[in-house]
């Protein structure tokens, strides 16, 4: 990840709270996004780049957690958990 160093500050502390929120996630997967989300934004202005990362980044592990859900629940009520 290229940028200034407090750019890459706010990208390493964007990472850490996206971990601990989706700490289901493989880590390797949420960094592997992160860079790609971060790559994406290359304009100019750059005091914003962590919270854009952020958000992307957010919205796609939601997304992923809506994904598994729907998964896991038939597999759920079949070993009847009822989750």
């Amino acid at each position: 990840m290229s940028g200034s160093r407090s750019e890459q500050e706010g990208l390493r502390e964007v990472l850490r709270r996206l971990q601990e929120a989706f700490d289901a996630v493989p880590s390797e997967i949420i960094e592997e996004w992160v860079r790609r989300e971060h790559a994406a934004l290359t304009g100019p202005i750059r005091d914003f780049v962590p919270v854009l990362v952020e958000k992307a980044v957010r919205d796609q592990l939601r997304a992923l957690q809506r994904r598994a859900e729907v998964i896991m629940t038939p597999l759920n009520e079949a070993a009847g958990l009822g989750v």
